[in-house]
Order: C-alpha cells, then sequence, then structure tokens
C-alpha cells in the first residue's frame, strides 16, 4: 500500500461524489455502553419523560426500550433513568444527573469527532 504522501489526488473532473461517515460508540472494560442508538434513547426519555413515549418514537417495544437503558446501566455502572410506576399520580422516566451529563457529553464528542472527520476527509480528498 502506498504511503499517504504517494497518493495523488485525481484531477478535479475524476473526483468521485464522496461523504465521509462514522460510527462512534464508547465502551468501559470491553463493554458497550454509549451509541448514537442508545444516546438518542436516553434523550427522547428526557425529552418526553416517559419510557414509553421514548420506545414509541424510535419504533421500539416498550420491553425492549426498557432492556436497553438496563443494559447500559449495567455496563456503566450506574443508574441514569429513575422511573416511577403509573397509578393515580401518573408516572414516567427522567434522567438522572448522571444521565443529563453523559448524554451532553456523548452529543459534544459527537460533534467534535464529526468536525475532525470532515476537516481530514477534505485535506485528504482535496474536496
Amino acid at each position: 500500500m502506498p504511503a499517504r504522501s504517494d497518493v495523488r489526488p485525481a484531477p478535479k473532473d475524476e473526483r468521485l461524489d464522496l461523504e465521509p461517515r462514522i460510527k462512534l460508540w464508547v465502551e468501559k472494560d470491553g463493554l458497550l455502553v454509549l451509541s448514537d442508538f442508545r444516546v438518542q434513547l436516553l434523550q427522547h426519555v428526557g425529552e418526553t419523560g416517559s419510557l414509553a413515549e421514548a420506545a414509541e418514537r424510535m419504533g421500539l417495544s416498550y420491553r425492549r426500550a426498557w432492556g436497553k437503558v438496563r443494559e447500559i446501566e449495567r455496563n456503566l455502572g450506574r443508574r441514569l433513568v429513575d422511573s416511577e410506576a403509573g397509578g393515580a399520580g401518573g408516572g414516567g422516566s427522567r434522567l438522572t444527573p448522571d444521565g443529563e451529563r453523559l448524554v451532553a457529553l456523548y452529543r459534544r464528542f459527537r460533534l467534535a469527532m464529526e468536525g475532525d472527520l470532515a476537516k481530514e476527509f477534505r485535506d485528504l480528498f482535496k474536496q
């Protein structure tokens, strides 16, 4: 494989319309903790105050959404969602302070990685 500096970009009329993509996830001790999908689920819980509504927004069953939240919490070793059973006073779910912080940090991390990815792509592909 040629060294990075040995590869020259094609003339402008031969360039392809390429777009970079990146898949990110965060692990702890080799266990998946956060990903775009998982963070989106947590964000929906925070926005709606309901795990059922978050599941519906993502096209998931309540059981699967609850399982994902528990998996994240188990792998991380921290509680991210507090839930109260329904009843006369209603129920609901909300993110814990740790949950809110992790969602915000992951979003910032994602934006930073996308910016770096776009810059590197432009620099290498000269688009």
